[in-house]
């Protein structure tokens, strides 16, 4: 039974000054423009739970010529309409679409760009009101300046408010990042900059700041004292499949632990922030990142699947070049110099073709100190971030019975059961709301990022000049082989011996 507080969010709990300071909402009379395609799903969830401003008008650009007609049936195909009303939407949102096709460096398309806007704009009913114009670029890292001056150029209303929303990877080391950010910020002021890191989306991510400090006894125990590890783990279930050609430009550490799992360590072990305002929270960030050395290239595990079954390897991808040395598995060991966390080893570990799906931060907690017991299990806080949403504690209890026996056991919040009459939003709609509203506290600052390539720069260098030669691992597996022992030497990690299996997967 659900009770009162978990059907209707107005009963909970708000969060002081949760809004970021200074952030102006977009009305009506705002236009988007999508460079690239991936954003249309997420677009049309937000149009179809009526968050989008009224009159909202959607106009893809990209290089490939396709009629009016094809660029809908393309966008139709990776939306989902389970229920008739929603088809009914669908069609609504498909009037509010059009399409243009021009280069993203000659002038020619962007002026017939500025032409479909004005065409847009017209069709607002407020005909003085200011237009205000939000640009997303989902396209490749090579062409962010180009595309980004472009907008700038061409597209730039006066008057009215103007975004841009920026899409990974944000370059491929310290350099190349600077060097986009520069581009980039030569043309726009950084309040009218979004840079999305997806992850920063989900809701399990964005939880971490109320579990953390809304928990006296949650934050009370996130110290040095009292945790003795901590993991953070990104596991696909499947390979490149045909993307190898993309993949092996960046590999896995750019591809997830520079970004994603960073962003997630900077939340989980942040200070508490003066506000929930957006500067706030990251100024916060950035502090204890700066806390963080630059990764040493012991402190990694490297690896690439192979062939299993009637599963290819990752060499056996056409799109991959033969032989690449490229890095599909990743386990390196973070330190965090901080008064608060200084000795508490961090493992930042992400995998594809793996043996499940599954983002999950597992906080281990110190042995108990001995004497009545011996050998008992450590306790565990567990929050799964993807798939099945899940907060869960593991700890001792006394078994049932004559015996004074411990077994492990667990306090569970798996978010199916107790939030069953709500809906979790998809990362992109949360972020892309969040940039209408103009909060930055989930977008990623231009000094935040400079700090996390500052930390994963070295090591990218080190294995492009050395080219050290990943551990092959079975596709479908837990990883390299050298895993298990990898985790105990480096992280001091203690698996449990007792039987314990949670039960609250069964119904995920």
């Amino acid at each position: 039974m659900t009770d009162v507080a978990s059907a209707n969010p107005q009963k909970t709990g708000e969060i002081a000054g949760a809004s970021s300071s200074g952030a102006v909402a977009l009305a009506n009379n705002t236009t988007i423009v999508v460079g690239g395609g991936v954003t249309f799903p997420a677009l049309f969830g937000l149009y179809n739970n009526g968050f989008l401003p009224e009159g909202i008008r959607i106009i893809g650009y990209a290089r490939s010529k396709m009629s009016h007609e094809d660029f809908q049936s393309k966008v139709t195909k990776y939306i989902k309409t389970p229920i008739p009303a929603m088809k009914q939407k669908l069609e609504e949102f498909l009037k509010a679409c059009s399409y243009v096709s021009g280069q993203y460096d000659q002038d020619e398309g962007f002026e017939l760009l500025e032409k479909e806007i004005k065409k847009a704009e017209e069709t607002y009913s407020d005909k003085n009101a200011p237009k205000n114009r939000v640009f997303y670029m989902a396209l490749p890292p090579s062409v962010f300046t180009v595309v980004a001056a472009n907008f700038k150029k061409h597209n730039y209303s006066e008057g009215g408010i103007n975004r841009i929303i920026v899409e990974k990877p944000f370059g491929k080391d310290l350099d190349s990042s600077r060097e986009m950010q520069i581009g980039l910020k030569k043309e726009w002021k950084e309040e009218e900059i979004f840079r999305i890191d997806h992850y920063l989306g989900k809701e399990m991510v964005k939880n971490l700041l109320v579990l953390r400090f809304a928990n006296v006894m949650l934050d009370a125990s996130f110290n040095k004292n009292l945790i003795s590890n901590v993991q953070i783990t990104f596991k696909e279930p499947f390979g490149t499949e045909g993307r190898g050609g993309y993949f092996d430009e960046f590999g896995i550490i750019r591809d997830v632990m520079q970004n994603h799992l960073l962003q997630v360590l900077s939340i989980l072990t942040m200070e508490r922030p003066v506000s929930f305002s957006a500067e706030d929270i990251r100024d916060e960030k950035v502090k204890v990142l700066r806390y963080i050395p630059e990764i040493k290239p012991e402190d990694v595990l490297l690896g690439q699947y192979t062939a299993e079954g009637d599963k290819p390897g990752y060499l056996d991808d056409d799109t991959v070049p033969k032989g690449s040395i490229c890095p599909t598995f990743a386990a390196c060991v973070v330190h965090i110099n901080s008064p608060r966390w200084e000795g508490v080893p961090f493992m930042l570990r992400a995998g594809k073709a793996l043996n499940e799906q599954k983002t999950e931060i597992r906080i281990q907690y110190k042995d108990v100190t001995q004497g009545v017991f011996k050998e008992i299990t450590r306790n565990e806080l567990v929050i799964r971030v993807q798939p099945g949403e899940a907060v869960y504690l593991k700890m001792n209890s006394k078994a049932p019975g004559l015996a004074m026996r411990t077994v492990p056991t667990e306090m569970d919040l798996t978010y199916k059961r107790r939030f069953s009459d709500l809906k979790i939003p998809e990362a992109y709609e949360a972020l892309i709301l969040d940039a209408f509203k103009g909060d930055h506290s989930n977008f990623v600052r231009d000094d935040e990022l400079d700090i996390a390539w500052k930390i994963f720069t070295p090591l990218l260098h080190h294995i492009d000049e050395k080219k050290p030669k990943p551990e092959g691992y079975a596709y479908g597996s837990r990883g390299p082989a050298k895993l298990d022992e990898f985790t105990s030497k480096k992280l001091g990690y203690a698996r449990s011996e007792a039987p314990y299996s949670w039960p609250s997967t069964s119904v995920l």
